[in-house]
Formats: C-alpha cells, sequence, structure tokens
C-alpha cells in the first residue's frame, strides 16, 4: 500500500458518521440529514487531508503537532459553530 495514511483517513470518517447514524436510530435528540452527513464528512476529509499534507511536508517535529494542532483547534471551532452556533455566525443559521 503506497499511502497508509490516506487510506486510513478514508476509512476512518466512515466509522466516525457511524455514531450519529446509529444514534439516530435509537433517540429523538440526534437529527441530522443528509446534507449534514456530507458536510461533516467534508470537513473531516479536508482536515484529514490538511493534516496529512503537513506530515509530509514539515520536517520538524514540533512545526508538526503545532500546525496539526491549530489545524484541530480549528476543525473543532467550525464544528462547534455548525452544532450550536456559539459564535452567532451567518454559517450556523443563526
Amino acid at each position: 500500500m503506497k499511502n497508509k495514511r490516506l487510506f486510513i483517513i478514508l476509512i476512518t470518517i466512515p466509522l466516525l458518521l457511524l455514531i450519529p447514524f446509529i444514534a439516530m436510530q435509537f433517540t429523538n435528540e440526534v437529527n441530522w440529514s443528509v446534507s449534514d452527513f456530507a458536510i461533516m464528512g467534508s470537513i473531516m476529509l479536508i482536515t484529514g487531508l490538511v493534516c496529512d499534507l503537513i506530515l509530509k511536508k514539515v520536517k520538524s517535529l514540533k512545526y508538526r503537532l503545532l500546525i496539526c494542532s491549530v489545524v484541530l483547534i480549528l476543525f473543532l471551532l467550525l464544528w462547534a459553530e455548525l452544532a450550536v452556533g456559539i459564535f452567532g455566525s451567518p454559517i450556523a443559521g443563526s
């Protein structure tokens, strides 16, 4: 296998998206539409690919950790904004 990290990213995303899908079967508290799954899958794919690119291009372990941490924090902030609108921006529907 030429690019093991890409394979792991592409397998992990659907597995993570199974969590809300399964939760939707058991509770009314989780109510995702097809577009929610598509948006979350896209955001996770972009985050994974950016971190993969950082791991390939940046040589210093210190800078790898720093840049990937910033990317992950931005991912979490975007996720929180889309989920509950913590900043009240137009992308959250506020």
